[in-house]
């Protein structure tokens, strides 16, 4: 891919060898500047809408594993299975009925055509991310909750002094995979966003390729390694933590 975003436009079509014969880097100014609104204003639209999932996903997810990992309630294994059940629906099959609630309530081509992308992260309906901390969070000694309750702290107060600090590693890591997911996402995006100005980086990739006129293959793909950018970063910055957040099951020794 990015071997193609130097050539031209011929040389990808013909399929002419992993390195371009004719560089052309004129395939990125093309991309960025080739519809109506300039490519950056899609950027702007995925960094708000990840940055967003990923706050909305970290605090609610935190919040109900906390519930479920520390709290004692009613049936409160049975809202835990449910929730584990959720894992089992594919994403696809939820978006009629979700598209059809939001639609209900008015959230789809309002003013804020981003609400249904990220109402369901500030629910904490992801159930792979509150697993994650629960199982995370179920590794912290519960003698630090009970000396906390000593010292006379409330739920909260343990919530905010020991159960959050210590899971940050289940924090980043729920953060880049919701960031990476949520950045490459297409179809979600598609089905409820309709204007130009407010597309996201997938969805306006796909306007490079029109079945009705000349592809515009080069700028795509210029773009499409423009797009890698903002994942590799974020990945490459909280690596560390993210393996720790995966592999560690709680504290040791």
């Amino acid at each position: 891919m990015l071997g193609a975003s130097v050539k031209s436009q011929e040389e990808i079509v013909n399929n002419i060898g992993l390195l371009p014969r004719r560089f052309t880097p004129a395939n990125y100014p093309h991309g960025w500047t080739n519809f109506d609104v300039s490519f950056g204003r899609f950027f702007l639209n995925s960094a708000m809408v990840s940055l967003l999932a990923v706050l909305g996903n970290a605090l609610s997810c935190l919040l109900a594993a906390y519930a479920f990992a520390r709290l004692r309630f009613r049936l409160r294994r049975l809202w835990f299975g449910i929730m584990i059940g959720t894992l089992l629906l594919p994403g696809h099959v939820l978006i009629v009925p979700q598209y059809i609630l939001f639609r209900t309530l008015g959230l789809v081509g309002g003013r804020w055509p981003y609400l249904p992308l990220l109402v369901p992260h500030f629910l904490a309906t992801d159930a792979f991310f509150v697993f994650l901390m629960v199982q995370f969070m179920r590794g912290i000694p519960r003698e630090l909750d009970e000396a906390a309750k000593i010292d006379g702290a409330s739920p909260y107060g343990i919530f905010r002094h020991i159960v959050l600090p210590l899971s940050r590693p289940a924090l980043v890591t729920t953060a880049i995979f919701t960031f990476i997911w949520t950045w490459n996402d297409f179809f979600r995006q598609l089905v409820y966003l309709s204007r130009l100005p407010d597309y996201t980086v997938p969805v306006a990739l796909t306007l490079f390729i029109d079945s009705t006129s000349q592809s515009s293959v080069g700028p795509m793909f210029a773009m499409s390694v423009l797009s890698l950018l903002p994942v590799f970063l974020f990945f490459v910055a909280f690596q560390r933590l993210l393996v720790e957040g995966i592999n560690t099951s709680g504290l040791k020794g």
